[in-house]
């Protein structure tokens, strides 16, 4: 089969179209035959090395890119019930999804309503699911409440913006461009901050009169995180989840203290799916908003396999609108 691999760590170009053997599935597994594979910010941070030393994200070399993906069920290891070959299934958290084929663990895989297009059912997958934990599980937003979302107009941003009002929450979000802006204000963002014009932080302190939100989520990390702790209320909560600007390496706890006796947390989208009733509880809300309409998914640009490193770049130079998907 085909499929984009890394034999060591670095930038775009190391991405390889090679030739490897179809995976065989083993006890408990799925072959998944692939249509269209994710592309997010984890396959960069793994191809660069930045989860070398990861327990939960492991990056053994050589490594088949890619941890989000939808297809049809092709075959079934020993042991798995409740699904059938032809089944459309989706699935993220499990590595090797920019190829031709994968072995999945059966647990993992969410079957996908007929109403849902399989390109939609892939991007609901690792952005869909952690917008979903992001707004009902790491902060549970409820009306009263106010938050921050960095980069609105992303593959995340436009999911959270939308379920953060799903919440009853009022929002707040910072974009790059007018464009972007646009694109926010479309979704129900409240209040749209143009980054590049004005300091967050205090267009945020203005438009709450001093308070500051509940909740930041802020998935830029290494150039807004500082701010970011600051633009809370008091024992409010930092959510950092990606680090588009780099990763975050330390904070200071006594910031956290300065800053108004407020939380920090760095959560991985793997605890929040550990389950495969969690899995599917929040698959299926996703795909329900979508069926009846009260869901916008974007889906920005579809890249050939072949393509990956293109597809890399452009998520890297912050060009996004929306979800970027490989077909396969």
């Amino acid at each position: 089969m085909k499929a984009i691999a890394i034999a060591q760590f670095g930038g775009s170009e190391n991405l390889q179209l090679m030739q490897m053997p179809e995976p065989i599935p083993s006890v408990g597994e799925a072959l998944v035959k692939i249509e269209y594979a994710g592309i997010n910010f984890i396959d960069i941070y793994m191809r660069g090395g930045k989860y070398a030393r990861s327990n939960t994200y492991q990056t053994p070399l050589p490594m088949t890119i890619g941890m989000e993906a939808g297809g049809t069920v092709a075959a079934l290891g020993d042991g798995v019930s409740g699904l059938a070959p032809g089944d459309r299934v989706a699935w993220c958290i499990v590595r090797g999804s920019y190829a031709e084929f994968a072995a999945v663990p059966a647990w993992r895989l969410v079957k996908v309503p007929q109403e849902v297009p399989l390109p939609i059912a892939t991007a609901l997958m690792l952005q869909g699911l952690t917008a979903h934990y992001l707004s009902h599980s790491a902060f549970a937003l409820a009306p009263g409440h106010s938050c921050l979302v960095h980069a609105g107009a992303g593959g995340v941003g436009q999911l959270l913006i939308q379920l953060a009002k799903l919440r009853g929450a009022t929002v707040l979000t910072t974009v790059g461009n007018r464009e972007k802006a646009e694109i926010a204000k479309r979704l129900g963002a409240d209040h749209v901050i143009a980054y590049r014009e004005v300091d967050f932080r205090e267009e945020l302190m203005k438009i709450t009169g001093g308070k500051g939100v509940d909740v930041v989520y802020d998935a830029v990390g290494k150039d807004t995180i500082d701010k970011s702790i600051r633009s809370l209320k008091k024992r409010g909560l930092c959510v950092n989840y990606g680090g588009a600007s780099g990763l975050v390496e330390s904070i200071n706890p006594l910031e956290l203290g300065e800053a108004g006796s407020v939380f920090f947390t760095r959560p991985h989208l793997a605890d929040y799916i550990a389950t495969a009733a969690e899995i599917g509880a929040r698959a299926n809300d996703l795909f329900a908003w979508f069926a009846a309409g009260r869901l916008d998914v974007t889906i920005d640009r579809t890249f050939p396999l072949a393509d990956a490193a293109e597809a890399h770049r452009y998520l890297e130079a912050g060009k996004t609108r929306g979800k970027l998907l490989l077909q396969v």
